[in-house]
C-alpha cells in the first residue's frame, strides 16, 4: 500500500506493480498529482543536484535578510521542528557535507532521468515535454565563478554541465536576446529535460490503474497501525466520512511535507520541512517572444520551463510551516523575474499563482528506505528535486521490497 499519489508516491505504485505486487494506493485528493506535484517548475534538472546548503549560502542569506520577495525566506515560528531543521543546516554547509550530498544528488537524478525516458518510451506518455537541456544564466560575476565551481565539481559525479559564456547563452535561447546587457554567462546541461509534473502523474496513474493498480481517492490518513514490529493497518476517512481500516502486506510513506505527522506517533523523527515554492503558469500569445529551452535565473532562483503554450514560471522557497496562502508580493516576484528577462513576452489573461509544500531535508538527499518496522517504507524529502527523482526513487524502492539489488546503491536515508 503507497500512502500518497503524487508523482513519488505514484511513480513507486507503478514500479512495484511491474515488480509483480499487487498494490494499491491511498490519496485523498480526487486525483493523482494534485497538491505539491501540480503546478512545480517543470524541470527534469540533475543540473540542479548542488544542496541548498552548501558553503556559499551565508552570503546569500545576510543578502536576503528582512527582503519579503526573498528568494529563501526564514519565518522564524515557535515549531521545534523548524528549529531543529535550521540547526543541521548549518551541520550540512560543511564543505565535506556538501560534497557528499551532491554526489548522493546527482547519483539518484542521473539514473532517475534515465528511468523517466525509458517509461516515457515504453508508455508513450504526454506531458509536454522537451528535451532541449536547462540553461542556468548568471547576472553577477561571484556567482558565475562559483557556479562554475560547482560545475566542474558535477561533472567529477558524471553530469554534463558546462560552463558557457554570455554569447552561447544566447545561442541556446535566443529569446534572451532583450537581456543579454545583464548576462555574465551561464552553465548549460543538455541531457537534462523539461516537462509537467501533474500531467505526467495523472497518466502514469491512469496507465497504472489499467495495470491493477487500485486508487483509493478521496480518502485522507489518520493513522498508522502496529502490532509489535509490523505495520498492520492504516485508519482512513473518506471525503463522506465514511471510516475504514485498509491493510497490506508492506506500507511505502510517500505523503511529502505530511510524512513526519504520519510518523511521530511512532516515534519515527524525520528530518522533513516544509519549503513553500511558489509558481506562476502563463497563457503565451502567438508569436511572443518566450523561450524554449528551460531556463534558471540563479540571481533570483527562478526557474522557467516551456509547457506547450504555457509558460512555467517557478521558484523561492518560504519556511513559514505548513501555511499554504499566497503571498502577493513573492507571487509578483515571479512576474517581474519573468519581465525582467523577457520584456516584450505577451501573455493571454491573468497569470494562473499557486503555491506548494516541497519536503525538504537540511541535506537535500531524500529519505529512501526502511524505517524501524520490518514492513514500512518511506519514500520522501526530495525536496525541489521530487519531479526530478520520482522514476529512480521509484525503481529503486521496487527493488529494495522486492529483495533485489537496488542501483544506486541504497537505502538511501538522507538527514
Amino acid at each position: 500500500m503507497v500512502l500518497g499519489a503524487g508523482v513519488v508516491g505514484t511513480a513507486s505504485a507503478w514500479y512495484l506493480a511491474q515488480a509483480g505486487h499487487e498494490v494499491s494506493v491511498v490519496e485523498r485528493q480526487a486525483v493523482a498529482g494534485n497538491e505539491t506535484s501540480y503546478a512545480n517548475g517543470g524541470q527534469i534538472s540533475v543540473s540542479h543536484a548542488e544542496p541548498w546548503a552548501n558553503p556559499h549560502v551565508f552570503g546569500n542569506l545576510l543578502k536576503w535578510l528582512g527582503r519579503e520577495d526573498a528568494p529563501l525566506l526564514w519565518r522564524w515560528r515557535a515549531d521545534p521542528a523548524q528549529l531543529a531543521w535550521g540547526a543541521r543546516f548549518l551541520f550540512e554547509c560543511l564543505p565535506a557535507r556538501t560534497r557528499r550530498n551532491m554526489a548522493a544528488i546527482v547519483s539518484l537524478s542521473l539514473y532517475s532521468r534515465s528511468r523517466l525516458q525509458a517509461l516515457r518510451a515504453e508508455l508513450g506518455l504526454d506531458y509536454d515535454h522537451l528535451e532541449r537541456g536547462i540553461l542556468h544564466i548568471y547576472t553577477d560575476p561571484r556567482e558565475f565563478e562559483m557556479a562554475s565551481q560547482a560545475a566542474a565539481l558535477m561533472r567529477e559525479f558524471g553530469l554534463d554541465r558546462h560552463t558557457v559564456d554570455a554569447a552561447r547563452c544566447l545561442e541556446l535561447e535566443p529569446a534572451l536576446g532583450d537581456a543579454r546587457h545583464l548576462l555574465v554567462g551561464g552553465d548549460y546541461t543538455a541531457s537534462d529535460e523539461s516537462g509537467d509534473a501533474h500531467k505526467f502523474t495523472r497518466a502514469l496513474a491512469e496507465r497504472a490503474q489499467e495495470a491493477g493498480v487500485c486508487f483509493h481517492y478521496g480518502c485522507s490518513i489518520e493513522r498508522l497501525l502496529v502490532s509489535g514490529q509490523q505495520i498492520v493497518g492504516v485508519d482512513t476517512v473518506s471525503a463522506e466520512g465514511v471510516r475504514q481500516t485498509l491493510q497490506a502486506d508492506a506500507y511505502v510513506v510517500a505523503l511529502g511535507s505530511y510524512s513526519p505527522h504520519l510518523l511521530r506517533p511512532l516515534g519515527i523523527g524525520l528530518p522533513v520541512y516544509p519549503a513553500k515554492g511558489y509558481s506562476a503558469t502563463l497563457t503565451l500569445a502567438d508569436g511572443t517572444t518566450a523561450p524554449t529551452v528551460s531556463l534558471t535565473d540563479d540571481e533570483r532562483k527562478i526557474v522557467f520551463s516551456r509547457l506547450g503554450n504555457r509558460l512555467r514560471v517557478a521558484g523561492t522557497a518560504e519556511f513559514n510551516g505548513y501555511n499554504l496562502d499566497l503571498n502577493p508580493v513573492r507571487s509578483q516576484a515571479l512576474l517581474d523575474g519573468a519581465r525582467r528577462l523577457f520584456p516584450r513576452l505577451e501573455i493571454l489573461g491573468e497569470p494562473e499563482y499557486w503555491c506548494g509544500l516541497r519536503p525538504a531535508t537540511p541535506s537535500n538527499v531524500p529519505n529512501i528506505g526502511r524505517r524501524r518496522y520490518s514492513n514500512l517504507w518511506l519514500n520522501t524529502g526530495h525536496g525541489t528535486l521530487g519531479w526530478t527523482m520520482a522514476c529512480g526513487s521509484g525503481a529503486a524502492l521496487a527493488d529494495l521490497i522486492s529483495g533485489r539489488r537496488a542501483e544506486p546503491e541504497f537505502p538511501f536515508i538522507g538527514c
